[in-house]
């Protein structure tokens, strides 16, 4: 399943991002199509399957692809893979050029803003040519010797793929702890390295998820592991430098529709458990100065109550859609948890979305969303609330470092379509915004020569759906420039305007950038989430469309240069619009879709599928089942013309399963009825976040680009 479920963790830099065929088979050789080579389409080998539910019949000729290693499956990726390589090579200078001018942007030795916890600073440093960073500490002050904590290049040398998703510092600032992820399946093993002596230990413990949190006396790290479909559902106690066969549990999670994460309280006076689904949560708490086997449970789970906790001076902060949908702050005594005992901190707004808290010694402050836009709320403990402001109208602000409870400093992480990555530091007490870093552009970059709006266009029951674009300040709303509209629009995910290094290449070009804010997301608050899920979902698919079409009437651009992209979920979302409205593209980019929603909801042993009935529903309900196969683009694929098309996803992939894409590709390759390019590619290396390094992973975006450019002439 798609959704990326992830925990917020310290900055880093970040630089970026029907049954039978029914058509005759097409040779791709039309010189309309990006002067093409005259090679025939891979074409899959048809074994239909019968697939019945609720007395519904349906045939896939393609299922045989889900049986992942068979030989039949990898020599037809194989074949996928050599056909759209030789289709690229039309474009393989272009693409090479965008790589290159992409990259070229990336500053080589460059590193982050530096914070402080602990009595040590620390920041992430990249080198010269080099794909990973380097994570760095000083102690004390930033003048001491630098000491190196993980050199991820060093990691990474000899494997296909390295990821590191996590790392915890023991308290006593010996030891790391750290993830490590060599398939791209989002399955990581745990190792631990002292930090004195530069040892990294032999043991690791395999199966586990990111989540890492020392006892405040350094001897046992609380961490997760995941089931047979990588749904994290323990809670383990490791006695640091034993045998990790003799770890303890702690908890389990046995509903198969709830995750499992550990965390601690900002006062680190907590070891906080929170078991949750899509739409409850409930947290357990434990003292953390050294394991315990008490633990409490905080309030226990209630049919769509969600609430969130934090810890400071003997009270429980409460983040919890108890008060209304759009969530509120609620707060408790230290040893009454229950929901009876919760009070209104402050009073609850229908039109505010509260999304996220941070709690210092003298002030919460709270990441608010109003009118589409992220923004700040600082509530002094002892004077009047009031908002940060910030110069740009269409902008994102969040949270960024905030370690420390007792500092009087709060880091802010900015961006917009056209600002750079910004970390500002906000004087608590004076009210002063301070730049601290902003990310360096190599060759320089102007802002005032882009433009950046907030305009809507109205859906069919005339809601007003926001857009969020940019464009070179030569663009003109003509008619004759491309545009590329992008979307997601689920799991209640807002998509907010920030900065792409990579973008510029298109800006330059006079392309324009749009995001759709539609329904499913959460841009315009809870209700904007609910009212693009369940049995609403065709919302998010006809509010794409309506984008589209409002750009096209105002200008923008028009369909014969008109691109859309979206990945994942947003897939999901490329995948109906092909459907529904094939004529609105010139162009249609599709990343890691989930676009077999039938087959893979009604499979639980799928990784992540029960977890999803909160999103999409049970198929198993019948009313839920013909709804889902009424939108399904594996199960609408038609004869008709389809726009270009250009599919890519990883065979480690975690979330959406490689098939998905593959079957969905051979069949529209058997009923399309038109000669425009179906490219699709099938990284054998990589899983459901693309290939990892700063520079590699701009490889597949300098070719998706070239893609575009392509069939512009």
């Amino acid at each position: 399943m798609p959704k990326d479920k992830s925990h917020r963790q310290y900055e880093t830099i970040v630089y970026d991002f029907l049954l039978y065929p029914q058509t005759l088979f097409l040779l791709q050789q039309n010189t309309n199509h990006m002067n093409l080579p005259r090679i025939p389409a891979p074409k899959a080998k048809l074994n239909p399957k019968e697939l019945s539910h609720h007395g519904d019949l349906r045939v896939d000729p393609y299922f045989w692809m889900n049986e992942r290693d068979h030989p039949d499956v990898l020599a037809y990726l194989e074949e996928e893979n050599n056909y759209g390589q030789q289709m690229c090579a039309v474009f393989k200078e272009l693409e090479d050029k965008l790589f290159e001018e992409i990259t070229q942007r990336i500053v080589q030795n460059d590193e982050s803003a530096p914070y402080y916890v602990n009595g040590y600073w620390y920041k992430t440093k990249f080198e010269e040519q080099k794909e990973y960073p380097i994570y760095v500490r000083y102690q004390s002050t930033l003048e001491s010797r630098e000491e190196v904590i993980l050199d991820v290049n060093k990691l990474a040398d000899g494997q296909k793929y390295y990821h590191i998703g996590s790392m915890a510092i023991s308290p006593n600032n010996q030891f790391l702890a750290y993830t490590e992820d060599l398939q791209s399946r989002r399955i990581y093993s745990i190792c631990f390295k002292n930090l004195v002596t530069g040892e990294t230990f032999k043991q690791k413990i395999p199966n586990a998820g990111t989540c890492l949190v020392w006892t405040n006396d350094s001897k046992n790290v609380y961490y997760v592991t995941k089931d047979d479909t990588l749904r994290e559902f323990r809670v383990m106690l490791h006695e640091f430098e034993t045998d990790f066969k003799k770890d303890k549990l702690i908890f389990e999670e046995s509903d198969e529709t709830f995750y499992v994460s550990v965390g601690k309280t900002k006062d680190k006076k907590y070891i906080l458990i929170n078991s949750a689904s899509s739409l409850e949560s409930e947290y357990r708490y434990i003292d953390a100065q050294h394991c315990s086997d008490q633990v409490f449970l905080f309030q226990s789970r209630v049919e769509n109550l969600e609430y969130y906790i934090d810890h400071k001076d003997q009270e429980w902060f409460i983040r919890t859609n108890k008060i209304g949908p759009n969530f509120g702050m609620m707060r408790c005594p230290d040893q009454h948890t229950e929901m009876d005992y919760w009070k209104n901190i402050i009073p609850y707004n229908e039109s505010i979305l509260v999304e996220d808290f941070e709690l210092f010694k003298d002030y919460l402050v709270l990441s608010e969303r109003s009118e589409g836009i992220l923004k700040i709320h600082v509530h002094p403990k002892n004077s009047n609330p009031y908002y940060i402001t910030f110069d740009e109208e269409v902008y994102t602000a969040v949270f960024s470092v905030n370690p420390e409870l007792d500092s009087i400093n709060l880091r802010i992480h900015f961006s917009s379509l056209k600002t750079p990555p910004t970390i500002y530091e906000y004087h608590l007490e004076d009210h002063k915004l301070s730049i601290l870093r902003v990310q360096k552009i190599e060759g320089g970059f102007d802002t005032n020569e882009y433009h950046t709006e907030r305009i809507y266009a109205t859906a069919s029951d005339q809601t007003l759906i926001p857009i969020s674009i940019v464009y070179h300040k030569t663009f003109k709303k003509d008619g004759a420039h491309p545009l590329l509209l992008y979307g997601y629009g689920s799991y209640g995910i807002s998509i907010d305007p920030t900065f792409s290094i990579s973008r510029k290449s298109l800006l330059d070009r006079n392309f324009a950038f749009a995001i759709a804010h539609i329904r499913g997301g959460q841009e315009l608050g809870r209700a904007w989430y609910e009212s693009g899920k369940f049995l609403e979902k065709k919302n998010t698919f006809t509010d794409f469309i309506q984008c589209a079409e409002f750009l096209i009437a105002e200008k923008y651009t028009q369909s014969d240069r008109l691109f859309a992209y979206g990945g994942s979920a947003g897939g999901l979302l490329m995948g109906a619009i092909a459907n529904m409205r094939p004529d609105l593209w010139k162009g249609i980019l599709a990343v890691v879709p989930f676009v077999d929603v039938v087959t893979t909801m009604l499979d639980e042993d799928i990784p992540l599928t029960t977890g999803e009935y909160d999103e999409w529903g049970n198929p198993a309900n019948e009313e839920y089942y013909h709804y889902l196969k009424s939108y399904s683009p594996y199960d609408n694929v038609m004869p008709q013309n389809y726009p270009a098309m250009f599919v890519r996803t990883g065979y480690h992939d975690s979330q959406v399963q490689y098939w998905e894409p593959a079957k969905w590709v051979a069949k529209i390759r058997t009923h399309k009825t038109n000669d425009t390019p179906l490219i699709f590619m099938c990284d054998m290396n990589t899983g459901h976040s693309g290939a990892s390094g700063r520079f590699k992973q701009y490889r597949e975006t300098a070719r998706e680009y070239a893609f575009m450019l392509s069939l512009l002439d």
